[in-house]
């Protein structure tokens, strides 16, 4: 007669537990999307090459008239003159970081790895706005250097170690991260492309001149506190229009805005459907 030996009950292998989400993990997700998609390459060599070459042209062409004796225009609006369309790359940019995943589809699967949408905006942000304050403080001194080359030849060059120079050498940096981040919260409350850089575009350039038709004060508060007219005085040594906001003033008045929309986009995106 044998005895029936009871094995030892085995405990099941523990689960190896997953890595958990954070905040870091998430922004090396967003800057891994960045990086790797050709348009993010493609918009930013735009924005260098329209910032510097186009200030290099002008002020080559315009440095001889700026020289002469009855000139009144203001010679420092010129050495960052190529960045008011160099913009244009950075407002695209924004929109495509949040439109770009709605279109491929590529939302769905973000949201299934991050279910929780304030912590990815606030990745997607950080990485974008990161990205555009260094690219756009460069831009902004290789634009001074080449403008003001031409200038210098004339007799009327800037120093780059004035005040106002230095703050405008800084404040392009700061501007078009900000108006990144303006983009990014149109792409993410329209999520669509083409819709969301056409209001961008209306906005910033095109609104913002046509305000002046609106007599009285009213009209001209309205075309002060315009975003594009508002942010855009910090990036420049001086001003074409002397209506406008001080520079940091504006600068406060624009990302207060830009907070604002970025509030309202990340609310609908925690509520909407992917």
């Amino acid at each position: 007669m044998t005895t029936a030996t009871l094995e030892p009950a085995t405990a099941p292998a523990r689960a190896t537990a997953a890595p958990r989400l954070t905040f870091g993990r998430l922004l090396d997700a967003e800057w891994t999307k960045l990086r790797t998609v050709r348009s993010t390459v493609w918009t930013l060599t735009a924005f260098v090459t329209l910032s510097v070459g186009l200030t290099a042209l002008i002020c080559l062409a315009a440095a001889g008239e700026l020289s002469a004796a009855d000139n009144d225009e203001p010679v420092g609006a010129f050495v960052t003159w190529g960045l008011l369309f160099g913009q244009l790359a950075a407002l695209v940019l924004g929109v495509l970081v949040a439109s770009a995943e709605y279109s491929s589809g590529m939302i769905r699967t973000t949201l299934a790895a991050a279910p929780r949408r304030w912590p990815v905006l606030a990745a997607k942000t950080t990485v974008l706005t990161g990205l555009l304050l260094v690219l756009g403080t460069i831009t902004s001194v290789a634009s001074f250097l080449a403008g003001n080359y031409f200038l210098s030849r004339e007799g009327i060059g800037l120093e780059i170690s004035d005040p106002e120079a230095l703050r405008a050498l800084l404040g392009g940096g700061l501007y078009v991260a900000v108006l990144g981040a303006f983009g990014l919260g149109l792409g993410v409350l329209m999520r669509h492309t083409a819709g969301a850089v056409t209001v961008g575009i209306a906005t910033i350039f095109v609104v913002g001149n046509l305000v002046n038709l609106v007599p009285g004060a009213f009209g001209e508060w309205l075309m002060k506190l315009m975003p594009g007219n508002a942010g855009s005085a910090i990036a420049n040594v001086e001003q074409f229009n002397p209506e406008l906001l001080e520079p940091w003033v504006g600068f406060a008045v624009f990302a207060g805005e830009t907070a604002l929309l970025l509030a309202v986009a990340g609310w609908l995106f925690a509520r909407r459907d992917a």
